[in-house]
C-alpha cells in the first residue's frame, strides 16, 4: 500500500521537528553541564614597577596552572564554566570559597589544560592539585588571610589541595633573589600582595605580578599568510588585546601550529618586552592557548 504523498509530507515534517527538538534538548543539557552562570568576581594583577615599599608586600611563586574559583560547591574557570572535576578530588575541601590555580608541575600547564578540560570526571585528575593562594570571601586583610590559610593547611586532609607558600619581604635584594630562586626551578615569577590590602575584584595595584618578561593575552582574528619555508602555512597570528590593539605574532609557532593554527576567537598567551611608542607590544612570542573552557 502507498502512502498519501499529503500523509507523507507531514511524517517528514514531524520527524524533522523531533530531530530538532532532540538536538536542541541535549545542546542545552550539554551547555548548563559546563555553564555555571555568572563569572565569578576575581582579582586579577598588575605589573610590578619598581619604586614600591617590598615590605609591605608578601611574595610568593607565580603559578603556571588555570585559574579556578571554588565556591564551595563546584570549581569554576574565569569564564564562569564548571570544571568536570571527579566527586573524590573535592570531597575533603572546606564548604568556604577558595582562590587558585589548578596545577600539575612547573612548565607543564598544557598537561593541566588537557586535563581540566574535559567536560567529563576522568582519572588524570589524579595528577592536579588545586593550589590555594586567597580566601575571596574572608573580609580581613591579607596578612590575616594568610595566617586563615595556613591554619587551613593543618585542618584540611586532602592530597589534591595545597596552599601556596607566602614570603615576607626584606628589602629590594632580598625581592630580587626570590625570584631568582623562584626562577632556577623552573619557575616563571613572583605575586606580590600588599599585606593590608582587602579582597577586591578587578585589577588591583594590592596584587602584582614580576616576571623577567611581561606577558599579556590577546584573541586571533585573523592569519598572515607564511613565506619561503611556511608557504601554504600560517606565517603568523594577528591578534587584539582587550585594549583593542591589533598586531602580528609570528614567533613561537611550532611547525604543527602553522599547519593547523587555532581557531579564530582562541584567547592565547603571548610574552613581550614592553611596547613601542605606539603602544604595540614589542617583539611578541606565541607561548600558548589561553582557552580554558572545556572541550
Amino acid at each position: 500500500m502507498q502512502t498519501h504523498p499529503h500523509l507523507e509530507k507531514q511524517e517528514n515534517m514531524i520527524f524533522q521537528r523531533w530531530v530538532l527538538l532532540t538536538l536542541v534538548f541535549f545542546s542545552v543539557l550539554s551547555w548548563s553541564a559546563v555553564w555555571a552562570g555568572d563569572k565569578p568576581a576575581i582579582m586579577l594583577a598588575e605589573i610590578y614597577q619598581q619604586g614600591i615599599d617590598v615590605t609591605q608586600y608578601w611574595a610568593s611563586e607565580k603559578l603556571d596552572g588555570v585559574r579556578a574559583r571554588w565556591d564551595g560547591t563546584q570549581l569554576l574557570s574565569r569564564g564562569g564554566h564548571v570544571f568536570a572535576s571527579p566527586e573524590w578530588f573535592t570531597k575533603d575541601f572546606p564548604a568556604s570559597p577558595l582562590d587558585g590555580e589548578l596545577w600539575i608541575g612547573r612548565g607543564r600547564y598544557e598537561d593541566t589544560t588537557s586535563v581540566v578540560r574535559k567536560q567529563q570526571p576522568h582519572e588524570g585528575w589524579r595528577m592536579v592539585r588545586f593550589m590555594v593562594f586567597d580566601l575571596p570571601t574572608h573580609g580581613g586583610a591579607f596578612d590575616e588571610r594568610v595566617n586563615a590559610m595556613r591554619r587551613m593547611a593543618t585542618r584540611v586532609d586532602s592530597a589534591f589541595l595545597g596552599i601556596i607558600a607566602q614570603h615576607a619581604i626584606t628589602n629590594e635584594d632580598d625581592l630580587k633573589q626570590q625570584l631568582q630562586a623562584a626562577l632556577d626551578q623552573g619557575g616563571e615569577g613572583l605575586m606580590l600582595h600588599r599585606k593590608s590590602a582587602r579582597y577586591t575584584h578587578g585589577r588591583s595595584q594590592d596584587l602584582l605580578k614580576l616576571k623577567p618578561f611581561d606577558d599579556a593575552e590577546a584573541t586571533i582574528i585573523g592569519y598572515r599568510p607564511g613565506k619561503g619555508k611556511f608557504i601554504g602555512q600560517v606565517g603568523s597570528l594577528k591578534v587584539q588585546t582587550e585594549q583593542g590593539v591589533v598586531f602580528y605574532i609570528g614567533t613561537g609557532l611550532s611547525d604543527a601550529q602553522r599547519r593547523d593554527p587555532p581557531p579564530l576567537q582562541t584567547r592565547i598567551t603571548f610574552r613581550h618586552q614592553g611596547f613601542t611608542e605606539n603602544g604595540i607590544p614589542r617583539f611578541p612570542v606565541f607561548l600558548r592557548i589561553r582557552d580554558e573552557q572545556p572541550e
